[in-house]
């Protein structure tokens, strides 16, 4: 694994040692960037379950200004420090060892807003949207933030939910890729015109 483009492209990146995690491979790397980039005006992201830290280190290395790494687990959290330091971009990084929901209440104190969010969960867990629509709850998004959302191929995710619309979705074998934009004005203005719509019906 590497870093494919950017400041910090060809510098050589860890796997995680033992089986638990599952590495986003160049290949697929390099498509993900190329939907949702490929390069950024600042910014910040969030690898809510980071494993390598390899797609918010690539999205630094395009031009995110800083990125928030979050994992469970200790070797994890260890290679995303080296990897990070090899990278030469751990000036611009947060890395803090959590469970997901946690991590969100203690960034939701904070304040953070977020443009880019990488969500590669284990794929027993399923929960993508759930932890999507917990960001909007939160207000941590930022109106047209980018959610990349990894999970098995054989599991679809709803195209459209709350604020939420999926605008790329590809398969790479057993992995998927869906694409979701956010956008927190989408919702409110559906309910206006549900609204509206009642209130001509009373009228006629």
């Amino acid at each position: 694994m590497r870093v494919v483009a950017g400041s910090a492209k060809g510098r050589p990146l860890k796997a995680v040692p033992g089986m638990g995690t599952r590495p986003t491979t160049d290949k697929v790397k390099e498509a993900i960037f190329s939907m949702i980039g490929p390069f950024f005006d600042g910014g910040t992201a969030l690898d809510l379950f980071a494993g390598t830290g390899g797609l918010a280190i690539e999205a630094l290395s395009r031009g995110i200004d800083k990125a928030v790494f979050i994992d469970m687990d200790p070797k994890s959290i260890e290679t995303v420090r080296a990897n990070l330091k090899a990278a030469r971009l751990e000036g611009q990084a947060e890395v803090y060892r959590n469970e997901a929901e946690r991590a969100l209440k203690v960034l939701e104190k904070r304040g953070i807003s977020l443009d880019v969010v990488f969500l590669d969960p284990p794929y027993r867990m399923k929960n993508g949207d759930k932890l999507m629509q917990l960001m909007h709850e939160k207000s941590m998004l930022n109106s047209g933030a980018t959610i990349v959302l990894e999970h098995e191929s054989g599991y679809e995710y709803p195209g459209e939910f709350g604020q939420f619309s999926c605008i790329r979705h590809a398969v790479y074998g057993e992995t998927a890729v869906s694409i979701y934009k956010y956008n927190e004005n989408e919702a409110a203005l559906s309910e206006d015109e549900a609204a509206g719509e009642a209130e001509h019906d009373i009228d006629e």
